[in-house]
């Protein structure tokens, strides 16, 4: 048996339907109000669990409050079938939460109080060592602190495991930090402030030079996910599109979590990298047609491999 581990957030998700995004400073009406389990590291390992085959185990590392909405998201990812030994309640702050207004064509923005997430201390990142022995590969986000992200990235390299990072929310990174990263998988937007260029839309055409400047920079390899243009992988030998799939989406929010989860799930089971990135294509596909984070999540019979 082989296993993924995660090491992120867990959030609260409060999301609002609008018809359209406010301007700063503007009030605008919403339509619905769900309360939802989310954070970024928690979404993917909840995908991880349900798009992975019974001989790989997903392990989430992260913090929650002393309350209600921690005994919750632990609960739900146990469901899922994440093994959550490593998710650990902290007094010292609450659970983290997300304000997430959803507009009519899917799109969102995001703001996220951390809470107990900011409880994930490097001074702890030694104690990861033990779940990261065994692991194929381990997920990060930037919802934890940023030199927890960096002390573990080093254990779990240490420890023979891929390392993938997803830069989210996006922050300007190290060349050290970014060197223990195998996968780095930004959005656009995110390409474009590590490498300190305004904001931009990437095409195509562009994407390579685009990848091969963030490899500059430290990671193995770079997947830009284009959003309706699919994702553009680099590495030192290898550059390729991979088209996305056509859906009508109703709700980006863990589009990129679902992503990276069917990413590693795919690498895990030691398929080719372009294999796995057309399964990860199909289950973020899945994803946006669906409201919610993780209640977005397909399942692994939902795809057709």
């Amino acid at each position: 048996m082989t296993a993924i581990v995660v090491v992120g957030s867990l959030n609260m998700d409060f999301v609002v339907g609008v018809d359209r995004l406010p301007a700063p400073g503007e009030t605008v009406l919403g339509r619905d109000f769900r309360m939802l389990p989310g954070g970024k590291g928690a979404n993917q390992a909840c995908a991880a669990a349900k798009l992975a085959t019974a001989s790989t185990q997903v392990r989430m590392i992260g913090r929650v409050g002393y309350d209600t909405f921690g005994d919750h998201l632990k609960a739900g990812l146990s469901a899922a079938g994440v093994d959550v030994s490593a998710v650990h309640a902290t007094r010292s702050h609450p659970t983290g939460v997300a304000l997430i207004p959803v507009d009519a064509s899917g799109q969102n923005t995001i703001v996220v109080a951390s809470g107990a997430n900011h409880a994930l201390i490097a001074s702890e990142a030694e104690s990861m060592r033990s779940v990261f022995r065994g692991a194929s590969l381990v997920l990060f986000q930037l919802e934890s602190p940023l030199d927890t992200v960096a002390a573990a990235l080093k254990i779990a390299r240490q420890e023979g495991a891929r390392t993938i990072l997803d830069p989210a929310p996006a922050l300007p990174l190290s060349n050290e930090i970014l060197a223990d990263v195998d996968i780095l998988t930004p959005n656009e937007s995110e390409a474009s402030l590590l490498l300190g260029l305004p904001p931009q839309r990437v095409f195509i055409c562009n994407a390579p030079a685009l990848a091969r400047a963030l490899r500059e920079r430290g990671p193995a390899a770079v997947v830009l996910k284009l959003g309706d243009q699919g994702c553009f992988y680099s590495d030192a030998s290898t550059e390729f599109h991979c088209p996305a799939v056509s859906v009508t989406a109703r709700d980006t929010t863990a589009a990129g979590d679902v992503f990276n989860a069917a990413l590693a799930v795919a690498l895990a089971e030691d398929r080719p990298i372009a294999d796995a990135l057309r399964f990860a294509n199909a289950a973020a596909a899945i994803s946006v047609t669906r409201l919610g984070a993780q209640a977005s999540i397909p399942a692994r019979s939902d795809l057709q491999n």
